[in-house]
């Protein structure tokens, strides 16, 4: 990340960058990532587009900004001049060729609005009222144990759970 900073790049604090995250270091200075992001395993943020040279003899670029308190799923790729506002989740494997509002879950080919962030953290909150729940002893981090995993696999054959 240091390369990509001296280069331009702007990163707020307490973000989480996962494994495998592409960052288009061509133009690395058109992006801007706010605070508290959490970019998933394998995510392209993209702010250059060749796909244009043929037509025109240019690359199409553009700014991408990546508001606070956004969640970017694995292989999501963002697209040159897209805003994604402030406490917006992006769906795993989405393409956002579009900007996406503040408060708002999107995802797809290419990335539309699924619901806004009230109604998705009131069906979470739902759900997490009625699936299983597991404490940080069922983490690798946690030292999980041959029995927690084998549990855990059981009683995740019938539903989705949370874990801390």
């Amino acid at each position: 990340m240091e390369d990509y900073v001296k280069l331009g790049m702007k990163i707020g604090e307490n973000c989480t960058i996962q494994p495998g995250v592409t960052f288009d270091y061509s133009h690395c200075w058109l992006i801007s990532i706010g605070n508290n992001v959490t970019i998933a395993p394998h995510a392209y943020i993209l702010a250059h587009d060749a796909s244009s040279k043929s037509a025109t003899g240019y690359t199409k670029i553009g700014n991408v900004t990546i508001g606070d308190d956004v969640f970017i799923g694995a292989r999501a790729i963002i697209m040159p001049g897209v805003s994604i506002g402030k406490g917006s989740i992006i769906a795993a494997g989405s393409i956002v060729t579009k900007s996406v509002p503040p408060g708002y879950i999107f995802g797809g080919s290419p990335a539309q609005e699924i619901m806004n962030l009230e109604a998705y953290t009131q069906s979470t909150r739902k759900l997490f009222e009625e699936q299983p729940k597991y404490d940080v002893s069922f983490t690798l981090n946690g030292s999980i144990t041959n029995e927690k995993k084998e549990h855990m696999y059981k009683e995740l054959l019938v539903t989705n759970g949370f874990v801390r």
